[in-house]
């Protein structure tokens, strides 16, 4: 197992020095390799736009759906449905808490069919403990169950974080506000829902409606598509870029159903929960690795099935521009952890002889895909287009070739702003809230700001996630433990 932590680092590292080296020996063939290379994501980059326009789509006719009375009108038994909703906590302000609450209280769904487990942890102290007292004294009343649990501290084999929080939730939740109440275990839907999360009114509705319609829903997760815009107007830039290119990934994502993994917010059956014995506790990663438990404890018979639909969650803000560019740093670094899965997946297909082969064949490349090109794409793009001019020497410095590359690589660059220019647009018409507090301004500003993607890719996209790499590969006290990302 400890082959695979270190193998997507060793990838990555090697694929960078090789390059580093070649466009001092071997220029020519850099140029080469660079300009194939920046071919090949203009192309994709065009195949993704094509899924981001069909998921855009779809989302927008989900979002004037009254799904409600769609369940009604088709005549699904979602009367027997019930939704467990975790929601942890840790040090969270009063107000970032109650919003998530207020948007809960306010869906159309049957307010009775929700039962809500407020997730402590011990170690937060009695702040913690003041706020979910708070909270029970306004919204207990308001759901089908109301249920405040404190996670100990240090319990043997978990890492404090939100995956052994969840967990030590649910186990409790099960028994006391679902098997007390009698509700068959395969009518339960449990969605844990990061703090600052907000939902509308109608997406009990879509999540019921497609577990309902699902080809298998006992073996299914679903995913909605995270919005960073809470706070949209009092974010940093770089933040907000973030968000919006997060979304836009999540967007892509869905419409390729077969790569979709669970990320933050997600739902899940109760009773395959169960089965898997909920989140593990000592991992940092364990919105996406729930997924690939499920697909191990069902010998690859699993899928997560995307909603098409919103959730709107904060993106960082710190007390300052430079906490706030820390923070967004080790966000995106946390998240590139989930290259720690690589290895337990492979750990579990070897065990599992029952995974059918081409399965494990499609999962495993996909995964080392996706966080090998996390950790180099932008690097080569970006920065190894000028590297044999800087290094290669007076012979190639003088060749034809050299003279060249710039203008060819930023013809092939000057294309891929057109992707940039259309995400730009889409945050205005999708994103962008239409609050007291947004003014006419922010338009031109929000688009000016997209001309710093590339520095995002590299400073918040593809060094954090080598950063991450590297750790793993290093192990010990390298390792990362849970972050929390400050909310304020």
């Amino acid at each position: 197992m400890r082959f695979y932590e270190i193998l997507p680092g060793l990838a990555a590292w090697l694929t960078l020095l090789v390059l580093m080296f070649a466009s001092w020996q071997l220029p020519q063939a850099v140029v080469v390799f660079i300009l194939l290379y920046d071919f090949y994501w203009i192309l994709k980059l065009f195949y993704l736009f094509l899924h981001l326009r069909y998921a855009f789509s779809r989302m927008r006719k989900n979002l004037k759906t009254d799904w409600l009375e769609k369940l009604r009108s088709e005549n699904l038994a979602w009367e027997n449905i019930y939704h467990l909703l975790i929601l942890p906590t840790y040090r969270e302000p009063y107000a970032v808490v109650e919003s998530s609450f207020e948007s809960l209280a306010k869906t159309n769904y049957p307010q009775e069919k929700l039962l809500v487990v407020l997730a402590l942890e011990e170690r937060a102290g009695a702040e913690d403990v003041g706020v979910a007292e708070k909270i029970k004294k306004k919204f207990g009343e308001s759901f089908g169950g109301f249920l405040i649990t404190v996670h100990p501290s240090g319990l043997l084999g978990e890492i404090p974080g939100k995956g052994s929080n969840e967990a030590w939730a649910a186990r409790h939740a099960v028994p006391a506000l679902v098997d007390q109440s009698g509700i068959p275990h395969e009518r339960v839907i449990v969605s844990v829902f990061d703090i600052d999360t907000r939902t509308d009114s109608n997406y009990f509705g879509v999540l019921t409606y497609s577990f309902l319609r699902a080809e298998k829903p006992l073996r299914s997760s679903f995913q909605p598509i995270p919005f960073f815009t809470n706070n949209l107007t009092s974010t940093k830039f770089f933040a907000r870029l973030i968000g919006f290119s997060s979304t836009f990934w999540q967007l892509m994502q869905s419409s390729r159903p077969e790569q979709l993994v669970t990320f933050s917010s997600h739902s899940i059956p109760l009773q395959a929960l169960i089965d898997v014995g909920f989140w593990e506790t000592n991992l940092v990663s364990e919105d996406s690795r729930i997924f690939f438990q499920c697909l191990n404890r069902y010998d690859g018979d699993w899928r997560t099935v995307p909603l098409f639909y919103p959730v709107y969650m904060d993106a960082v803000r710190g007390r300052s521009f430079w906490d706030s560019m820390v923070s967004l740093y080790k966000q995106q670094r946390r998240w590139a952890w989930g290259a720690e899965n690589f290895a337990y997946l492979v750990r579990d297909f070897k065990v599992n002889g029952k995974v059918p082969v081409e399965k494990k064949r499609f999962w495993i490349r996909t995964m080392f895909e996706g966080f090998y090109s996390w950790s180099t794409s932008s690097f080569i793009i970006f920065f190894f287009g000028i590297m044999p001019n800087i290094l290669g020497g007076e012979g190639f410095k003088n060749s034809v070739l050299s003279y060249n590359l710039p203008r060819m690589t930023g013809v092939i660059l000057n294309l891929s702003t057109i992707g940039i220019i259309v995400s730009a647009i889409l945050s205005l018409v999708l994103m962008v809230p239409r609050t007291k507090d947004f003014k006419k301004k922010y338009y031109l500003l929000y688009l000016l700001e997209w001309a710093l993607m590339p520095i995002v890719f590299i400073f918040f996209g593809a060094i954090p996630a080598l950063d991450a790499q590297t750790r793993l590969m290093i192990g010990g006290k390298a390792r990362l433990g849970y972050w929390r990302t400050p909310k304020r």
